[in-house]
This record gives structure tokens, C-alpha cells and sequence, in this order.
């Protein structure tokens, strides 16, 4: 059986100094997924006949950029992971830090296009229920 530990418990220091590392990971994982957005539509109007029709090379190739970009994203999202840190949104670049409030595990939350971590909330509340951390 695998023993469960305990995450780490962020500080809003600890968060904030975080933040400089996530911010570059979450925008390659946006570019990535844009990226194979792009290629998916692209592929979607080749029909099968296109595919044989002289257009297989550029199918191929972009399969196996779609499948490279899928092994990056799944390489940063485990970096992330590692750091404790869970990501809630890909396309908004939201994650929540574990932290300690008032004798409470809560989330410390921030969203890349934010500045800094600046709010937090209840584990079972979500972003709705964000509030701002004490100035």
C-alpha cells in the first residue's frame, strides 16, 4: 500500500517567492495547448482522402507535434505537482497553494495573470469563494 504524506504548507511568502517559477511553466503549458489547438483544427479538415493525397507528411508531422506537446505539458504539470502546488484551470493558469490560516488547512490561490498571491480560500470553496489575504 502507498503512504500518503502530507502536503507541503505554503506561507504567503513561500507562495509569492513560488510564483516566479510557475508563472513561465503555466505560460509554456498555455502555448502548448493553443499549439495543439491549431494542429487539431488544421487536421480536422483533412479528410481522409486529403490525407492520402499528397498531404500525409504535413498529418504526420503534426501528430507528432501534438503528441510532443502533450509529453511537455505533462512534463511541466509534473513539475508543478512536485511542488505540492495543484493546478486547478489550465487555461486561466489557476493553482492553489496548501496553507495554514487560523489553525485551518486553506488554499492560498492565484491565477497567472495575477501579480502575486493575494487571495486564499476554504479547501471546499473554490474560486468563488476567494477573499483577500490581510494586507
Amino acid at each position: 500500500m502507498t503512504e500518503q504524506r502530507e502536503p507541503k504548507l505554503y506561507t504567503v511568502a513561500e507562495a509569492r517567492a513560488t510564483v516566479d517559477l510557475l508563472r513561465p511553466l503555466l505560460l509554456e503549458i498555455r502555448t502548448l495547448r493553443q499549439e495543439i489547438a491549431e494542429h487539431t483544427a488544421v487536421l480536422k479538415t483533412l479528410t481522409p482522402d486529403l490525407r492520402g493525397n499528397g498531404h500525409a507528411a504535413d498529418v504526420s508531422r503534426r501528430e507528432m507535434r501534438i503528441s510532443r506537446c502533450v509529453e511537455l505539458i505533462r512534463a511541466r504539470l509534473s513539475q508543478i505537482e512536485a511542488l505540492d502546488i495543484e493546478v486547478k484551470d489550465l487555461e486561466t493558469g489557476l493553482v492553489d497553494f496548501y496553507s495554514l490560516r487560523d489553525d485551518r488547512i486553506v488554499y492560498l490561490c492565484w491565477s497567472i495573470d495575477e501579480p502575486t498571491v493575494a487571495f486564499w480560500h476554504d479547501l471546499d470553496t473554490g474560486f468563488l469563494g476567494r477573499q483577500p489575504l490581510d494586507p
